[in-house]
């Protein structure tokens, strides 16, 4: 009897304490999610955007500031999932960008002229690279020591929208592209150089240069021609979207710029590291990481040449633009002046260095 009532009794506190307790729990608010931090990052509560990033080309220490910027969350800090599409022989960045399947891309700024003056609603957010990479290189045995010499000779480019450099710096030098020199049209390859099919070759600073030091010919053998030393070079890298979509994702514009130059700012000052980051996402047996570290290091040097501090990192040097509009011009590479003031969305590399 005793025990069956302190049974009864002691099941009733229990049923008491759970109760209030209920009770308790319900007086009292629920837990909310975390809220975003000051980096602007995803939550539950905030998700992450996504942005999709197409390359000019295939994955390579040219492109190391994107990749540190995803690898080291730079992205993540402002709240941005971001795709890296890789680019190729077949990609046009231009029409990938305003077709929608890529919201912002990395292209030439002569390609971006072009593709304005052809009705192409896009615009600059950041000028990636500062001078020109190109380099007209020739072998000691063909004996041009000064481009007068090339007169007469095979020249090798690229064609399509990257051989106005090398025809601004024959003019440069009172040659006349037509007439006094054989233009060849360069593969992707030095294999014309190499099997003496061309007397001068262009090379970029970052990379086909070093393919032909790695191949075993010394730069005591090569006479090489600066295009940027000669004043009439081009730029190269820019970050570039369709005008629309920057006018609907300001915040977002400035926030894909800031994580890419923070990503670049990040690579210039940790190479090593980022040259293995790269090795992660190139495709295998494509390179070396030798080939890869001397990239990075080149490329730096047109990213944030001598005298430029981080913050000018994607800055726009109006004199640097208006000389490659005007070559653009001179060439027919663009029928009408390019206005550089609607081509450059300045605003979006100011808020993003604040």
């Amino acid at each position: 009897m005793y025990k069956t009532l302190k049974l009864g009794l002691g099941m009733l506190i229990l049923c008491v304490v759970l109760v209030l307790a209920a009770c308790s729990a319900k007086s009292e608010p629920a837990a909310q999610p975390a809220a975003a931090s000051s980096g602007g990052s995803g939550t539950a509560e905030q998700p992450l955007t996504k942005v999709k990033i197409q390359l000019k080309w295939v994955p390579q220490a040219q492109f190391a500031g994107i990749y540190a910027a995803k690898e080291q969350g730079f992205f993540a800090e402002e709240g941005i999932d971001a795709e890296i599409i890789p680019g190729g022989p077949d990609i046009v960045i231009e029409q990938q960008v305003v077709n929608g399947a890529a919201d912002v891309g990395i292209t030439g700024v002569d390609s971006l002229l072009v593709s304005r003056d052809n009705g192409l609603p896009l615009v600059s957010l950041a000028q990636i690279s500062q001078k020109s990479s190109y380099r007209l290189i020739a072998k000691k045995s063909a004996g041009i020591t000064d481009p007068a010499q090339m007169k007469g000779k095979k020249v090798s480019t690229w064609f399509g929208s990257q051989q106005f450099q090398v025809l601004a710096f024959m003019e440069k030098n009172g040659l006349d592209p037509k007439k006094d020199i054989e233009l060849v049209k360069q593969g992707f390859t030095m294999d014309q150089f190499f099997n003496d099919q061309v007397d001068v070759a262009t090379a970029t600073i970052y990379n086909e240069y070093h393919v032909v030091l790695e191949s075993g010919t010394k730069e005591s053998d090569l006479d090489v021609f600066n295009i940027e030393d000669a004043g009439v070079g081009m730029l190269e890298d820019t970050l570039i979207a369709k005008k629309e979509w920057v006018e609907n994702n300001h915040e977002l514009a400035v926030k894909v710029t800031r994580a890419i130059l923070k990503g670049w700012n990040y690579a210039i000052d940790h190479q090593d590291e980022t040259v293995d980051i790269v090795m992660n996402n190139v495709t295998e047996g494509s390179t070396t990481r030798e080939h890869q570290v001397t990239m990075l290091e080149e490329i730096s040097k047109l990213i944030r040449p001598e005298g430029f501090s981080e913050e000018q990192v994607g800055s726009f040097v109006d004199e640097s633009f208006t000389r490659t509009a005007d070559i653009a011009l001179k060439y027919g590479l663009i029928k009408k002046a390019a206005n550089l003031d609607e081509a450059l969305e300045k605003s979006i590399y100011e808020e993003a260095v604040k």
